[in-house]
C-alpha cells in the first residue's frame, strides 16, 4: 500500500457518553494515536447496545473506512455488547493482534486480561476492512494502537493481493 491516508471512523461505545453525562476521552485519543500511523478517522459515539454498535460500524464501511476502531464495551459487565456486535461483520479473525493488544496492557494493568475486543477483516480482497475493538480506557486505547497502528498499512496491502515478503 502506497503512502496515501487510510480513511477510518473511530466509535466510542458509552451509555454516559451518547448521552453526553461524560466527556469521550478515549474516542479523540485513538484519532490522534491513529493518524500517527497514517490513518484519518471521524469520531462516532453510540451508546453500548448491540444495534447501535453494528449500525455504527456498518456506516462506516459504507462510507468508505478502510479501519474501524472501537473503543469500549469490551469488558464483562452486562452492558459490554462491542464483540458481540462486531463479530457477526467479520470474515476473519486475527486472534493474534487480540492477544498482543491484551498483552501490552497487562504490562501496566492487570485488568488488561478481562478485555474480550476482536479483532478482524471485512472481507479477504481489496475492498477489506479492519475492525479493532479496544477497550474504552485510555490506557486501552494507546496499547491497541501501539500494536496494531504499525500493521494497518501492511495488512491492507495484504488484502489487495500483496507480498507476503517484508
Amino acid at each position: 500500500m502506497s503512502a496515501e491516508r487510510v480513511p477510518a471512523r473511530v466509535i466510542t461505545v458509552s451509555d454516559r457518553c451518547a448521552r453526553g453525562e461524560t466527556d469521550d476521552l478515549s474516542g479523540p485519543l485513538a484519532v490522534s494515536r491513529l493518524a500517527d500511523h497514517g490513518v484519518d478517522a471521524d469520531l462516532d459515539c453510540v451508546p453500548d447496545e448491540d444495534e447501535a454498535i453494528r449500525l455504527a460500524i456498518a456506516r462506516a464501511l459504507d462510507a468508505g473506512a478502510r479501519v474501524v476502531f472501537t473503543t469500549g464495551g469490551t469488558g464483562v459487565s452486562p452492558r459490554d455488547v462491542t464483540p458481540e456486535a462486531t463479530e457477526p461483520l467479520l470474515v476473519t479473525r486475527i486472534p493474534g493482534l487480540e492477544d498482543a493488544m491484551r498483552r501490552a496492557g497487562q504490562l501496566h494493568a492487570p485488568t488488561a486480561a478481562l478485555s474480550r475486543g476482536l479483532v478482524g477483516v471485512t472481507r479477504r480482497d481489496a475492498r477489506g476492512a479492519l475492525i479493532v475493538n479496544a477497550p474504552g480506557s485510555r490506557g486501552g486505547v494507546e496499547d491497541a494502537v501501539a500494536v496494531v497502528g504499525p500493521l494497518v498499512a501492511h495488512l491492507l496491502d495484504q488484502l489487495a493481493g500483496g507480498d507476503h515478503s517484508r
